[in-house]
């Protein structure tokens, strides 16, 4: 399918459900993506009903201007419909082509306001709360801000790179978490979702498309992850220590799939028809056998 075409599609359901929340008229259509956006939808909202203090940079609001201003114009957002005109030819029927409706005149309004909640979510906001650790008042809307990235994603490669940077910041939180064990295996918790999400995707790009770009963004992740997370082995606690050593067993276990799936891609199987939690399970070469 063709890439602009899946973007505008996700863009254009994302602009529904923003109207749906906003008390306009209920679609009755459902998206795979739907999950996704609806994570957009409720920092669009939370935006709008709680607005932090934070001091947007004017360059941002001005870039943003622009940006919104230029979306609008390419894509008609605003201007009236032009009237319908009838197209002939040999073995047509007479047809009436609005060049844009004013559904969808609305839809890529709804879509710009879109645009400029999750800008603006991303870019101050985002800035205010980056820092936050768990149990800090703006650590939720961190984690919001995160999902909205994941939202705004244009493709599973995309997602798959946010999930094992996610997991990155959640290994410097956990290394500030003292004398909370709970807490502690909470936060590692979070970060062993994020790395099995970000590796399936990736595992399972790179399978379909035998392109070895998404395991060479996990191996380059696990050889700084493994270096981090045995910093959490020389804490007192011998729980937490066991916790972290159940993080550094799934860092093996992915080290293991990207071997196997190298090595599937390698001798030319076919794409795995088994999977699990870290994606493509790969059948082993037959010399190997």
């Amino acid at each position: 399918m063709d890439s602009n075409l899946f973007s505008r599609r996700r863009a254009e359901r994302f602009a529904q459900l923003l109207d749906e929340a906003n008390g306009g008229r209920r679609h009755h259509v459902r998206s795979r993506a739907d999950d996704e956006l609806a994570a957009l939808v409720a920092v669009s909202q939370r935006l709008a009903a709680d607005r932090p203090d934070v001091e947007v940079d004017a360059e941002f609001r001005t870039g943003l201007r622009a940006m919104l201003v230029a979306t609008a114009e390419r894509e008609g957002a605003g201007a009236r419909a032009k009237p319908a005109t009838a197209t002939t030819g040999p073995g047509v029927r007479g047809s009436l082509l609005p060049a844009v409706t004013g559904r969808r005149a609305r839809a890529r309004g709804a879509i710009l306001v879109g645009v400029a909640a999750g800008a603006i979510a991303l870019s101050g906001i985002s800035a205010a709360s980056e820092n936050a650790l768990p149990g800090d008042a703006l650590y939720g809307m961190k984690r919001s801000t995160e999902r909205a990235q994941l939202a705004l994603a244009s493709s599973d490669l995309s997602r798959g790179q946010l999930f094992l940077d996610f997991a990155r910041t959640r290994l410097d939180e956990a290394a500030t978490v003292r004398g909370d064990r709970i807490g502690f295996s909470a936060v590692l918790d979070d970060m062993d979702a994020d790395i099995r999400q970000g590796v399936r995707l990736l595992t399972t790009v790179a399978a379909q498309r035998s392109d070895l770009a998404g395991l060479n963004t996990i191996d380059a992740f696990l050889t700084t992850q493994r270096r981090a997370v045995s910093g959490l082995l020389d804490r007192a606690d011998h729980v937490e220590r066991d916790r972290t050593h159940r993080s550094l067993a799934l860092l093996d276990d992915v080290g293991r799939r990207t071997a196997g799936l190298r090595a599937a891609i390698a001798c030319g199987l076919p794409a795995p028809v088994a999977s699990d939690a870290l994606g493509p399970a790969p059948d082993a070469c037959p010399a190997d056998r």
